[in-house]
Formats: C-alpha cells, structure tokens, sequence
C-alpha cells in the first residue's frame, strides 16, 4: 500500500470500502483550527456533557475506560449528523486507505446502517456474498451468534472481515420472505477487477466500470485501446455503470475527461469552507495522481466521438453519478436504464492522533449544468427497467439515498420519492418434504440466477446496443 503525500496544498480523495457504498472522499490534512476561528463554546452543554461524563464514570454498574467514552461520544456526534459521517478507529482508517488499492480482506458487501441494523447497499461482483445471493436492501440482524443491535456500523465491519478461508454466518431479514434467511460464507480477499470490457460484436463494443479505484483511468485506457486494436473500428460503445457505487473522485473525472473535450467542466462541489468550493475540468492536473505520465495516454483519439450509451441503475452511486450526469448534460451520451442512487456529497477523512479519523460531509456537488444530484440522482435520457416486462426483483429491493435516515437535503432539485413501503406478496413457506425432495435449502432454491453483464439476456444492456445501431442507420443516412 502506498503512503498518502501530506500536504497542506494538496486533498487527496479516497474511496469509502466497504462501510457504504458511493461515498466521495477527500483526505484534508490541514487541521480543522486551522480553516477558521473557532467558534464559543456552549458552556451549559458542556457542563451537561461532564455531569454525564461523571455520571457514568462513577456510577455505571460496570468501570469504563476514557478513551472508551470519548471515542464513544465522537461516533455519537458523527453518526446523528447523515448517514455518511462516521468516527474512524485505526483498524477503518486503515481499511479505508487500502480500499483504494481495490483489494480488501472480507466478504465483498457495500453496507449501511438503519435502525440499528446492517443494510446491504449492494453485494460486489465476484466475491462471496455475489455468489451466496445476498441481495441490495438485506438487513443483517445477526453476525454468527453476535446480534448486530447495539454495534458501530465500523464495529460490524470488522465483524465481517477476517482472515481468508474462515467462515461466518449471516443472518438476514430479506423484505418479501417469512422467516430469515441465514447463509455461510467464507472470507476471501477481495480482489475488485476495476475495468472490464469486451467487443460484443462487430463494430460495438462494451466497458464496465466496476469500482473507481486508483488505477481505473489508466485500466480505462486500455481497455478502450483493446477494443480499437488492429484497426478495428467501432460505430457505438456502452459505457456500463450499473451497480457501481463509487469511489475515487479524481476517478469519475478522468473517466469523464477521456470522452470529453479538454477543458470542459466535470463537477463542482461547494461547501462552508473555501477548500469545499472547487470546480474540476476535463484536464489532466485534475485527474492526474502520483505520475508524471497521462494516465490517459493510450486512449485512442477516436473514442473522444465515439457514439456512446451509458448504462445505469439504482445501484450507480456518487463517481458513477459525476460521470453520468458530466456525459448527459455535455450531451456526449444516451443516458439509459433506471434512477440513479442519488449520492451527492463529498465526505472529508480528517486525521486524528492515534491514527484516526473522521469522515464528515463537507460539500455538496454538482453537474457541469449545476444540478445537485443529492437524494435525485441522474433521471435517464431514456428508462429501460431490467426486464421486457417492465419489472425487476434488484429494482423492487433497491435502496437510495432518499430512503437513508438523515440524509442531506437536496439544496437545487425535487427530491426522488421514498421507496414504496407496501410489503411484497409474501412466498408460500416450504414444507420439510418439500425440502427433502429439493435436497437444498429454502434461501438456495429461491435465489434468482445472477445477470451475466453484456449477454444476451442481459435486457437493459440489448436495448443500449439496439439504440446504438439504430444512431448508426441515422448517421449513415445522414451522410
């Protein structure tokens, strides 16, 4: 893992791992003193706060440790103000900072909370949650006979991850079924293979971004030179951000500056504090990190006017939002598939002594047209829901920004609705013959079988593809 240069001068933006998903991070260095006067402190609430220091200190049944206290009135402050502020011990600062190397030890879930519970925003490709079948929306209640009520969501987390090859056992509430489902699963390394593409036949082609790591702008480029290799031309391409919650800012604009013009705006963000106010373009020094080389460099010059789509869903989070919503309102590409998640803040990991932090929202940020995509998220030029019939079990589950406890108001656009709260139509339990006969367990046998990304049945992706070609018969006709 590579050290974090320190400068005054200089953030450094992170991505969030594995405690929620879509979260836009800046490492700030200089201390918070340091960015303005501090303001009077409330004398009476703080007399409050040390009656109830003392309280506890001297009468609760069993001795507490300070340090305990403290830390435990810090994640207080942070976790009341939304649900992206959160207190960082060292083992989640850590965690954090080698989550951006896109390799992490665990079980591969982007997680929340709510109302004490651990919520699965979305289980990551190829890892063992993928395979077992947890799906977006789960609520975790217990983790192996530890019930999560009463835990840190950072607390939950370390639960989860473990050494490789050891096993843990998930207990979940899942909306639509009768009882919990409970899975064993095995930890792993998780590996997140940043960029994936494919040349889905002659002339289209088809590049997913999985996670917006540190190397995703330079995987970026050669992916899309791969599809461009001996001289191959390509008439359309599909841009895939489905189920991508985010991650490195200075990612989403690298990825958005490889299609855009030079110079263009890609995001602003905007803040209390003059550091949250910025604005970032299509231009190397914005997206450039830790190289003296455009990490850019091998993208070929065609893919500047290359026809585009780009596919999202409720799953496309934060970084995938700033490059939507940079293409769409640039007019580069289609925008396809279904609402965004609509995560629109920036969050800043502000070190402590002891090798801490805190996360804390610190800006909002918008698109080049000045939308705030906070608790909204990018509304598709075109909605394709997942399936001909207009339906889609990952659809009915999804959560978003909006349906999260405190979370940031939208200060420019109409929110996006809460998720409907009516109940599904519960599944007839299964009886022990049933189970005999099945030879499998209930949760196994009602698990839907995993979408195969840019297949032929995959349905959002073929109307992409079919919305390309019909824009190459109008080109052609036009010309």
């Amino acid at each position: 893992m590579g050290k974090f240069e320190m400068s005054k001068a200089k953030t450094i933006s992170l991505t969030v791992g594995a405690f929620v998903a879509g979260a836009l991070i800046s490492l700030h260095i200089p201390a918070l003193a340091e960015k303005e006067a501090k303001p009077g402190l409330p004398i009476d609430e703080l007399r409050t706060f040390a009656e109830v220091y003392s309280a506890i200190k001297q009468g609760y049944v069993e001795p507490v440790e300070d340090k305990k206290m403290i830390t435990n009135a810090i994640s207080g402050m942070l976790s009341n103000l939304d649900p992206h502020s959160t207190y960082l011990d060292a083992d989640a600062f850590k965690d954090l900072q080698v989550g951006t190397q896109g390799e992490f030890g665990g079980l591969g879930i982007e997680v929340g909370m709510e109302d004490g519970l651990v919520k699965v925003v979305s289980p990551i490709e190829d890892t063992p949650a993928y395979r077992a079948g947890v799906k977006a929306g789960d609520l975790i209640f217990k983790l192996d006979e530890t019930p999560v009520k009463g835990l840190t969501l950072s607390e939950a987390v370390k639960k989860m991850r473990g050494k490789p090859k050891t096993p843990i056992k998930l207990s979940i509430i899942r909306k639509g079924e009768n009882k919990p489902i409970e899975l064993t699963l095995v930890r792993e390394v998780i590996k997140v293979q940043s960029v994936k593409s494919k040349l889905v036949e002659s002339g289209y082609g088809w590049v997913r971004i999985t996670q917006f790591q540190e190397n995703t702008i330079a995987e970026l480029a050669k992916h899309v030179a791969g599809l461009y290799k001996d001289g191959t031309k390509l008439n359309g391409l599909v841009l895939d951000l489905r189920n991508d919650p985010g991650g490195l800012l200075h990612g989403a604009i690298g990825v958005s500056a490889a299609f855009l013009p030079p110079d263009v705006k890609v995001v602003s963000t905007d803040g209390r504090t003059e550091d949250a106010k910025q604005e970032f373009k299509a231009r190397t020094q914005d997206y450039q990190r830790g190289t003296k080389e455009d990490p850019l460099k091998l993208l070929p010059v065609e893919a500047k006017n290359v026809p585009m789509v780009v596919l999202v869903n409720g799953g496309s989070a934060s970084a995938s939002e700033i490059v939507a919503g940079a293409l769409q309102d640039h007019k580069r590409a289609i925008v396809v598939g279904t609402q965004t998640f609509g995560k629109g803040s920036v969050q800043s990991v502000l070190p402590l002594p002891g090798n801490t932090a805190i996360k804390l929202t610190t800006a909002r940020y918008y698109t080049p047209s000045g939308r705030s995509i906070q608790a909204k998220g990018i509304t598709p030029d075109i909605v394709v829901e997942e399936s001909a019939n207009g339906s889609g079990a990952a659809s009915a589950m999804r959560i978003r920004e909006a349906d999260l406890d405190r979370h940031l108001n939208n200060d420019r656009e109409k929110e996006a609705p809460k998720a409907d709260p009516k109940p599904q139509a519960k599944t007839p339990a299964k009886t022990g013959k049933d189970k005999e006969k099945g030879g499998k367990d209930e949760a196994e046998d009602d698990l839907p079988p995993r979408l195969e990304y840019a297949s032929k049945t995959d349905y959002q992706f073929q109307q992409a593809l079919n919305l390309l070609k019909g824009l190459q018969i109008m080109q052609n006709k036009a010309q």
